[in-house]
């Protein structure tokens, strides 16, 4: 493997079959609680909130990865930080990636579950229960929807592309131009899709659907998975500078199919300073 990481095939691989695994029992309970009538709680920001779903489903993903591997870590966006804090094998899982959507019947939302060792994720997986598409990547195994493997989009030209984007929960604050982004890309006529989950977001640029991705915020959480998910079938994922991510933290993401990025870098880079 690159870099550091010298990890047998054999427990990447058994990594990416528990993350699977658990992606499945999480999304079983969420089709569980689709619809239903729900108790949800507001967090910090305007329409974050978490419903008890949320805490369902992420218990049980825990719990299922906990029974092959119960000396691992895990940051989970509901229960934050929890297991030994070592230097082994840490989770990251977003049990209910578009809450919102969820809570309004909207049928787009993922679970998102990710396996990393020293800042590098070498498993993950995205999951939309309702229509049950199943991304899996594994760290230079390749990535994959329902066993098809997945390659990025060759759009060239960013005029051609179709993007997709999110907002923060505070966008009326417009933190790094969020707004301003917005309005620069839909001035270019380009189409752009909100779907309300960064991890289909994210999921879609790996499976060709999408051509790039921006958000000016994001967390571990919402993109672990789906960077492995880009970075496999071909694509890149990085920072608004266009650095790589050498770290799991929080902050502004640009994914796109490769080709396009040093174009969504200097489009968004220009908003910033004000000559879009």
């Amino acid at each position: 493997m690159s870099g550091e990481i010298d990890l047998p095939n054999m427990l990447r691989s058994r990594l990416t079959m528990v993350a699977t695994l658990s992606a499945l029992k999480g999304g079983e309970i969420l089709r569980k609680g689709f619809g239903t009538k729900m108790r949800f709680e507001n967090k910090e920001g305007r329409h974050n909130i978490v419903t008890e779903w949320d805490n369902k489903a992420e218990a049980v993903i825990i719990e299922s990865i906990k029974a092959h591997f119960p000396d691992h870590s895990f940051l989970a966006e509901e229960s934050g930080h929890s297991g030994e804090k070592t230097e082994g094998i840490q989770w990251i899982i977003d049990p209910l990636d578009g809450t919102v959507n969820f809570a309004h019947k909207i049928p787009m939302f993922s679970v998102s579950i990710a396996a990393s060792f020293k800042s590098e994720i070498l498993a993950g997986v995205v999951y939309n229960p309702l229509v049950e598409e199943l991304f899996i990547a594994e760290k230079d195994n390749g990535a994959y929807l329902n066993g098809e493997r997945l390659k990025v989009t060759e759009t060239a030209v960013l005029d051609s592309a179709i993007s997709a984007t999110g907002f923060p929960y505070n966008v009326h604050e417009n933190p790094l131009c969020c707004l301003d982004h917005f309005n620069a890309f839909a001035k270019m006529g380009i189409p752009i899709r909100r779907i309300g989950s960064a991890a289909l977001d994210l999921s879609y640029v790996a499976a060709g659907r999408f051509d790039s991705f921006w958000e000016v915020s994001l967390n571990p959480w919402d993109y672990a998975a789906g960077k492995l998910l880009i970075e496999e079938a071909g694509g890149l994922f990085t920072d608004f500078e266009g650095n790589p991510y050498t770290s799991i933290s929080e902050g502004p993401v640009i994914a796109s199919n490769g080709i396009l990025h040093d174009q969504m870098v200097k489009k968004i880079k220009a908003t910033m300073d004000g000559s879009n």
